[in-house]
């Protein structure tokens, strides 16, 4: 009986070292696969006979079987890539992703991503990656994450200018233009600085609007007017804002040592009212905030920035990926949009994700239930432009492989050698 559970024990050596073989094989079929995790196999014995001795009660073992095979979710290295929407996960989380018409999310580490004919964001299979859309504030929807989709088609609106930031300087020493020569905007004379801000009327036609200082020469402490000016799009063109011998339309007031009087309430702000902004071509006429961040150094009159919230109308020109994981349309107008920030689950037990092929895994009762949000320190950082390559390490392979291989010959062993001691028992009766 014992020879016959020796030969019984061989096979189940031999039944294991197989399993492990398929596992390796599999390990190094894909080496080369994006974001693939190796697996190992692990053995355990088989339940022990207990047999009877005049030492007394001991037990020996019936073989050996496949415990489990695991996957090793170890970090894989990156590669560069030239897609600006392939992406890899540094850290423990997986992207989400679903099939068209299916609430079921798959979860993968493979990045390789690209936009389909409808604009979504999709794998090569054509599962849609998930993500949280932003809304027209560039604020994140609540809610659960949706299928990314940028709209390729038409054109994005134009904005209508209603704000403008000039950042400058006004020269300290400047000397006063004589309050008896009246401001005109067509003569270089009658004020001491000038600066133009292109803007956009609500159809998206671009206008510049030019904002004229003089420094007041009675008024102290030191003082500076403004005056405004531009044209529409008529042919002749119609002059907007002051006109020759105009009254400033405000004042800026500096303290002695050149900063905007901040005690004066609305010191270095002003407006220009909608009924003054008509540029004749079917707009509708809005008006604009004025801030003026102004200094008065000892230092030539100049504009250091200037901004105005206005865009013209334009195409889609690119979709990228940035690091944080948002994606983001750029348009011809030179505008910006934020589509969507993807999403990624992280897993309490990721040995337990069932494995459903074309690099993708489900969750199980097994794997827990998946902690989903934004790309961080806790569920994984993105690198654009980067693959994850597979971890598997084929020197360690072909050395399991060496180990398995040696391990299947000696199971084999077993089997002859008790075949040949089934033959000389045999043998007896002759």
């Amino acid at each position: 009986m014992g020879i016959a559970s020796a030969m019984y024990s061989g096979i189940s050596g031999l039944n294991t070292n197989s399993q492990a073989m398929t596992v390796i094989g599999n390990n190094l079929a894909n080496t080369n696969t994006i974001g693939f995790k190796g697996s190992r196999t692990i053995f355990s014995d088989l339940l022990s006979s207990t047999i009877v001795g005049s030492g007394g009660t001991s037990q020996v073992g019936r073989g050996v079987g496949v415990s489990k095979v695991d996957s090793i979710f170890s970090q894989g290295t990156f590669e560069s890539t030239e897609s600006n929407t392939d992406l890899a996960i540094e850290g423990n989380g997986f992207f989400m992703l679903k099939e068209p018409g299916n609430d079921t999310t798959f979860y993968s580490r493979a990045g390789a991503f690209r936009f389909d004919e409808g604009g979504n964001l999709v794998n090569p299979e054509g599962l849609r990656v998930q993500g949280k859309g932003f809304n027209v504030n560039g604020e994140l929807i609540a809610g659960d994450p949706t299928d990314i989709r940028v709209e390729s088609v038409g054109l994005i609106p134009s904005k209508v200018t209603d704000s403008i930031t000039i950042t400058s300087n006004l020269d300290a020493s400047t000397v006063p233009i004589a309050a008896a020569i009246a401001f005109n905007p067509a003569d270089a004379d009658t004020y001491d600085y000038a600066a133009s801000t292109q803007t956009y009327d609500s159809l998206g036609n671009p206008h510049l609007v030019t904002t004229y200082f003089r420094k007041d020469p009675v008024i102290s402490p030191p003082t500076w007017n403004w005056y405004w000016g531009a044209e529409d799009t008529s042919v002749p063109p119609l002059p907007l804002g002051n006109v020759a011998g105009s009254a400033p339309m405000g004042s800026i007031i500096f303290t002695a040592d050149g900063q905007l009087d901040t005690t004066i309430a609305g010191n270095g702000t002003g407006a220009i009212a909608a009924a003054d902004l008509d540029w004749a071509n079917g707009s509708t006429p809005t008006g604009i905030d004025l801030t003026f961040d102004t200094t008065q150094f000892n230092n030539i009159s100049k504009v250091i920035s200037q901004e105005q919230n206005g865009y013209a109308s334009g195409n889609l020109t690119n979709v990228t990926v940035n690091n944080e994981g948002i994606v983001v349309a750029s348009y011809s107008n030179g505008q910006q949009t934020k589509i969507a920030n993807i999403t990624l689950a992280k897993f309490t037990n990721p040995n337990g994700l069932e494995l459903v092929g074309n690099n993708l895994f489900l969750a199980s009762d097994i794997s827990g239930v998946p902690r989903v949000g934004l790309p961080g320190p806790e569920l994984g950082n993105i690198f654009t432009n980067s693959l994850e390559q597979s971890n598997v390490d084929m020197g360690k392979e072909f050395v399991n492989m060496i180990t398995v291989q040696r391990g299947f010959q000696a199971n084999s062993k077993i089997i002859t050698t008790v075949d040949e001691l089934l033959g000389e028992l045999i043998n007896l009766k002759r």
